[in-house]
């Protein structure tokens, strides 16, 4: 005897979580997404393996670039960021990747791209900000602190060469017991950009990185 299925009720709203697998060119990892009822945007958690272990787990808190990430833009080093970064939790075996939605170091996507224009007429990234009248990086790490803990991670090795998202990590209770430095895709369309960086904002790369 075959039993008829159940027909779905489409006026029912089910309460399903934001949590599925996620098959990705750099490994099968988790992936969860955390509202932020404050600013409206949903961010991510990608994670590989289990979270728990006796060494600091390989972490990187990356912001959202659409031109970079997406399109293959080389006017910065972050899809070459994300893809080192993915690739370095796939080899280690571990870790957490939290994407967040600070398009242009947090001033949004319009607000970026009027900055490049800016920046093609001569000025470098720190100051094209400024004279939009935004800051300089206007991120803001406290939801990507609240997302390590939702994951199960208050100890961390983390990927980057900002200095300050360390100090604003840990002044939110993480603990980052080690910064790994991730310098990835340098080219002559961006090297200007990355020198602005190391210079003028603190970023840790080294010269014989550039060149």
């Amino acid at each position: 005897m075959t039993v008829p299925n159940r027909p779905i009720d489409l006026t029912e709203k089910l309460d399903v979580p934001a949590d599925a697998r996620l098959p990705t060119a750099f490994g099968e990892f988790r992936i969860r997404v955390f509202h932020e009822d404050s600013t409206g945007l949903d961010h991510v958690a990608l994670t590989l393996g289990d979270m728990q272990g006796p060494d600091p787990v390989l972490v990187r808190v990356h912001s959202e670039c659409l031109t970079g990430d997406a399109f293959g833009s080389l006017r910065c080093d972050c899809g070459p960021q994300l893809d080192t970064a993915l690739q370095r939790i796939q080899e280690v075996g571990w870790g957490c990747l939290v994407y967040l939605r600070q398009e242009g170091r947090g001033i949004g996507l319009h607000a970026k791209i009027q900055a490049y224009n800016l920046q093609d007429q001569g000025a470098d990234t720190l100051d094209a900000n400024l004279m939009l009248g935004h800051p300089a990086d206007a991120r803001d790490y406290r939801i990507a602190a609240q997302m390590l803990g939702e994951v199960g991670i208050d100890r961390v090795c983390l990927l980057t060469n900002n200095p300050d998202k360390v100090i604003q990590l840990q002044n939110l209770g993480i603990q980052v017991e080690e910064r790994m430095p991730l310098v990835a895709g340098v080219s002559d369309d961006n090297r200007e950009y990355l020198v602005t960086k190391a210079e003028r904002m603190g970023h840790s790369i080294p010269n014989e990185d550039l060149d």
